[in-house]
């Protein structure tokens, strides 16, 4: 009961703040799509002569992740791609953002032989996409990287990864270039960093007190180190890109960034400046750095020589190498200032000295949802939008990642799973926000909806489910939930109404 009435609040406050959003609020050439990542799809972990990959280690280390589940099948999507791709064409998006597994291009990074297999794999995959009429939407590294390059030399801790991640985008840009006409070269760096070496919750699992217990690792340093080589990597695939395929190819490359927003905790400068400071060290930390050069000064004020600094050719590769930003968002956080004030861990100054909290006073920011720390605050998707619209000279912006996830600890029937009201409500308010931030002059192009189908999330395990689809993981079975229905429905009436 006590579920219930939690789930009809949600629908309640979800109800007062969509409007009637429908497909004519957006440019007749908007894009619209489902978003993927390999390692939580693909499954087919060794099949093909793919290699390991840093999450096909991480994720058999018992205790990491929660459902002691991992990726080795996952929806199987290596062998059921051409059915999951008509389930797309059924809803009539038009782009597919999926990420390419780099262990499965590489088995053993620049050390090793190319994949013969796999690049056969993505080429099948993007040309029924495009027999489909969908475009696809490319990431190279959305968190996972071969094994080898950790075990060789520490991976994102030693600049020779900066050689590698060119070696792997030159092959994808001339394996798929020509079929390829968007390229994100990074799926939320902050995550992978922040996650992977402060946190020590993902690959590679380095961390130090008081931020987590880990084997080894320095929270305060090594984020900093590794982003500095995600942030030169991805200078150096656009560098690529920009002199030997894009005038030919005509395509476009950015990157994508994780995008909370911040709601100060109350109305006093302090905390004016704490929400400065997260959003600086959330998504200044790389859009800065590759838009004008530098890290943000929020960051360079309060960390000094912890960061590392660009030389001059670092600066001339980095200016403007990107075309646009994707933005991942999903929720907003209250960001506590622990700078002129205690927090309970300490400083936190490997993080801005800030703390990001859901709730005020015992109230959350939103409602809450299946996933810890993600609330539901639609309202924040126009005002990061215009934030990284203002901050960034309106550089062209695509959603690259919303949606709404449900827990499966929550004792949810499948039936229930399946009459996902809320998520059709979620996807309808937030689509009314960016519609707003578009009106008020953001140069947005598209927008995905996470995910298509039920997935392997991450350190949840399967435990969490975003899809659009249900995925019953012992059969494999898809199907559609109400949000599937209501997105189709979404897409075609503007067909009916030109």
């Amino acid at each position: 009961m006590e579920k219930y009435i939690e789930t009809l609040l949600l629908l309640l406050v979800l109800f007062s703040l969509a409007t009637a959003i429908d497909r004519s609020q957006f440019p007749p050439d908007f894009l619209f799509g489902t978003a993927t990542a390999s390692y939580q799809i693909e499954g087919g972990y060794l099949d093909g002569n793919k290699g390991l990959s840093n999450w096909d280690v991480f994720s058999h280390i018992p205790g990491k992740i929660e459902d002691g589940s991992n990726g080795d099948i996952a929806d199987d999507h290596y062998h059921r791609y051409k059915s999951d791709i008509d389930l797309m064409h059924s809803l009539e998006v038009n782009s597919y953002r999926f990420s390419i597994s780099w262990s499965r291009i590489l088995p053993r990074g620049r050390f090793g032989e190319v994949n013969s297999k796999g690049i056969s794999f993505y080429n099948e995959l993007i040309d029924y996409l495009l027999l489909k009429g969908i475009q696809p939407f490319v990431t190279l590294c959305h968190y996972d990287i071969p094994q080898e390059l950790e075990d060789r030399y520490g991976a994102w801790l030693n600049s020779q990864i900066q050689e590698d991640f060119g070696y792997y985008a030159d092959i994808c840009f001339k394996e798929f270039g020509e079929k390829v006409k968007y390229w994100s070269t990074f799926n939320e760096p902050a995550v992978l960093v922040n996650k992977g070496y402060r946190l020590g919750i993902y690959p590679p699992g380095r961390c130090s007190e008081p931020y987590g217990h880990c084997s080894s690792g320095d929270s305060n340093t090594e984020p900093f180190i590794a982003a500095h080589n995600v942030i030169l990597s991805h200078a150096t695939a656009v560098d690529i890109y920009r002199k030997k395929y894009q005038i030919r190819q005509g395509g476009w490359i950015g990157i994508v960034a994780s995008t909370t927003w911040f709601e100060p905790y109350e109305d006093t400068p302090m905390d004016a400046m704490a929400a400065a400071r997260a959003l600086a060290f959330e998504v200044g930390w790389f859009l800065d750095p590759i838009i004008y050069g530098s890290y943000p000064p929020d960051m360079i004020q309060l960390l000094g020589s912890v960061l590392p600094t660009f030389s001059g050719s670092d600066k001339r590769k980095l200016r403007s190498s990107l075309d646009f930003i994707g933005v991942n968002h999903y929720s907003s956080l209250y960001p506590k200032d622990c700078l002129f004030s205690s927090c309970y861990l300490g400083p936190f100054v490997s993080n801005g000295s800030v703390l990001g909290l859901g709730y005020k006073n015992g109230v959350p920011i939103g409602p809450k949802t299946g996933m810890p720390n993600l609330f539901v605050t639609p309202n924040g998707t126009e005002k990061i939008v215009l934030y990284v619209k203002e901050r960034y000279k309106n550089k062209p912006m695509f959603l690259t990642e919303n949606g709404y996830g449900q827990n499966s600890s929550d004792n949810l029937l499948t039936k229930d799973i399946l009459n996902d009201e809320v998520r059709v409500e979620f996807l309808k308010s937030y689509l009314t926000s960016l519609s707003n931030a578009i009106r008020k002059g953001a140069d947005v192009r598209g927008y995905f909806i996470w995910s298509l189908l039920d997935n392997f999330e991450w350190v949840h395990g399967y435990s969490e489910r975003f899809g659009l689809y249900y995925v019953d993981y012992l059969t494999q079975k898809r199907t559609p939930k109400q949000s599937a229905k209501w997105y189709k429905k979404f897409l075609i009436e503007k067909k009916s109404n030109e």
